[in-house]
Order: structure tokens, then sequence, then C-alpha cells
């Protein structure tokens, strides 16, 4: 679990079973798990499921996870997985949430609203996607993996990867084109 994310060896001390380092490693990276749970799955409640499962992975996996490895990636694979099983178990049945920063009080109210709309359009299109498509498009373009980090979180090649991340853009290009031609 040591690797570039390790600032003060909690990842260390984590590993050897300090339940107050763990709680700090946990912290650190909860919001990027939870992001990327909500962005896979829609709603806040399935994500913050997703997200326990997480990390009750990585609590029984600590002293697993290889010392050279990379956490965050690790954290990556893990949660596409944790999304696609709780997926497989319940079906999508809550609208997508936004998990992110509350406007501010001095936006314009119809630069919020423009802004509202798109984001609400995006997480339509990203729920029409098929799912390796969804999911390549997440880590790449809204995380901001590079193509490699996708492709072993994944457990893909970097060429599918790529080609799941075009796939996915025209889909969501084209959709956003349908909707605001329907909806101007």
């Amino acid at each position: 679990m040591d690797g570039p994310d390790d600032r003060s060896g909690a990842t260390a001390a984590a590993r050897s079973g300090d339940l107050a380092a763990f709680d700090q490693l946990m912290r650190r990276h909860e919001r990027m798990v939870l992001v990327t749970a909500l962005r896979l799955l829609g709603s806040l409640h399935d994500a913050q499921d997703a997200s326990q499962e997480v990390f009750l992975k990585l609590y029984r996996n600590r002293a697993k996870v290889e010392a050279s490895g990379n956490l965050p990636g690790w954290l990556y694979r893990v949660t596409v997985n944790a999304c696609h099983d709780l997926r497989r178990r319940r079906p999508a049945s809550v609208p997508m949430e936004e998990a992110g920063e509350l406007p501010s009080r001095a936006d314009d109210p119809a630069e919020q609203s423009a802004r509202e709309e798109r984001r609400r359009v995006l997480e339509l299109s990203l729920r029409m996607l098929p799912e390796k498509e969804r999911a390549a498009l997440v880590l790449r373009d809204l995380e901001g993996l590079t193509t490699g980090e996708v492709a072993r979180a994944l457990g893909s090649s970097e060429a599918t990867v790529r080609s799941q991340v075009s796939k996915a853009r025209v889909k969501v290009r084209e959709f956003v084109e349908r909707y605001f031609r329907r909806h101007v």
C-alpha cells in the first residue's frame, strides 16, 4: 500500500493493524471512491454502499495489498468491481444525485441553472452507456486517469480502453446533441 500517496507512513501503520492510521488512510481516499462510485451507479445511497464495501475490502486485505503498489489504482479497480457487483444485486431505482461542491451564493442564477442542466444531461447520458464503456469513460475523462491506469483498473488492454472511451464519447455527444435539439 505504500507509494506516492503515502505522505505520513499511515499506509504502513494501517497495514500492521493501526486503526487510527487506517482511518486516516480511508479519509484521504474516501471522496475519490465515493465520487467514482456515484458516477458509476448514479445513486448516492448505492455509492455509499459501494464505498463501504471498498473500504471493508481494503481493511480485510490491508496486509496483502502490494507494498510497492499503487493504492489509488487498487481502490479504483475495487470500486469499479464493487459497483458492478452492487448493480447486479439490485436494480437502479434512484435518480442520479450530485456529489460535489455546493454552488456559490454569488453564482448567477441563469449560469447555475445552465450548469445544473448540463450536469443532469451528462448524468443521463452516462446511464445510457453499457457498463464497461461507462466505467472506462468515468475513469478516463471524469477521474482523469491515464489510459494505462484505466486498463489496469478494469483488467483490460489499453487498446480496449481507448476503444471503449471513444465509443462512449460518441454516444454521449450524440445523446447530448439530441437532448438539446429537443429541449431548446
